[in-house]
């Protein structure tokens, strides 16, 4: 059995604590919380213990799942790392690249596992989407929120669009040659709607949009390859394929079939429009599972703190730009 701790029990941490009680060969050991009112109402809910002394849980762990504010992602961090004990982080891996640079060598020397939560890789959308995807040359990505207080300790671009960037670099296997952006605080000190143009050696041009004071919720990627187009809505777990191939004229006895005539002798292409399988899977509880499971065996984490590190590594690009912005 893994034993396993939470750092953490607001919002997330509770979606967190309800994962690890439905995870097999899991001992959830308890968790620690600055808010003793909230603690004490998690713990009589979830029936797990509470800690007061964040060492305590660490002491009694095999790891430690830190579901905190970003602020103190590297301090828990590093406390459960200089203990001997595995970690996996929230999104993003923490406040600053100086502080993500910590974690990844001290992670590396003593060789423990340290996983980042960047959920949407395990989103049921991403996970049938990505089966078609053949270098993109473009992507387009909106991912816009009404206004939450929780999460604005950090720019739009930390909150939001790094779940983009890490997609990005996910599915993008080339160095970035260009960057630029823009972003405007309307709520908060910092900026809480921000654009960025992400340029690639091979070609590929990633256009993101990100926003925290939208009317209305979206998380949708549209991918653009040579003879595809390819939508994942995250947020409705829908993915839709758009192909072209040759045209020949046994698809004129399909029932409306759809033809787009290329002009000028150039012939015509067959447009095929195809929603995959749906699967379905808890994300956070395949991500947290998939941890344990990189413990358990010695395996590679499936979003490493290198893919933290280096999605910081962008974000931060990104917001340098802002620099030269009125706020």
């Amino acid at each position: 059995m893994l034993k396993i701790g939470v750092f953490g029990a607001g919002h997330l941490g509770k979606i967190h604590i309800k994962c690890w009680k439905n995870i097999e060969n899991i001992d959830l050991v308890g968790f620690y919380d600055t808010d003793p009112e909230n603690a004490k109402e998690v713990s009589e809910s979830f029936g797990i213990p509470f800690f007061a002394n964040d060492a305590e849980l660490i002491a009694q762990c095999d790891a430690i799942d830190i579901v905190t504010p970003t602020l103190n992602h590297h301090d828990s961090a590093m406390k459960a790392l200089k203990a001997g004990k595995h970690v996996f982080i929230e999104k993003p891996i923490t406040a600053t690249l100086a502080e993500a640079e910590d974690i990844l060598h001290y992670s590396e020397e003593h060789h423990l596992k340290v996983q980042i939560g960047h959920v949407e890789r395990f989103n049921d959308a991403y996970l049938e989407a990505k089966k078609y995807l053949d270098n993109p040359l473009f992507i387009e990505c909106h991912r816009l929120a009404e206004f939450n207080p929780r999460g604005t300790d950090v720019s739009v671009v930390l909150d939001l669009m790094i779940h983009d960037i890490d997609i990005i670099l996910h599915t993008v296997n080339s160095p970035i040659t260009s960057i630029s952006a823009s972003g405007v605080a309307v709520i908060t000190d910092t900026p809480d709607i921000a654009n960025a143009r992400i340029e690639f050696e091979n070609g590929c041009t990633a256009n993101l949009t990100a926003s925290r004071v939208s009317i209305k919720k979206m998380r949708r990627t549209r991918f653009f390859q040579k003879n595809a187009y390819i939508t994942v809505d995250y947020q409705n777990k829908e993915a839709q394929i758009l192909r072209l191939r040759d045209y020949v004229p046994e698809d004129s006895n399909d029932l409306m079939p759809l033809i787009l005539d290329l002009g000028k002798g150039k012939g015509k292409k067959r447009i095929f429009i195809e929603k995959p399988n749906e699967i379905h899977v808890n994300a956070i509880e395949t991500e947290l599972s998939l941890f344990a499971d990189s413990i358990l065996h010695n395996r590679e984490c499936e979003v490493s703190v290198y893919d933290g590190y280096r999605a910081l590594e962008v974000a931060y690009r990104i917001m340098e730009k802002f620099k030269k912005l009125p706020f």
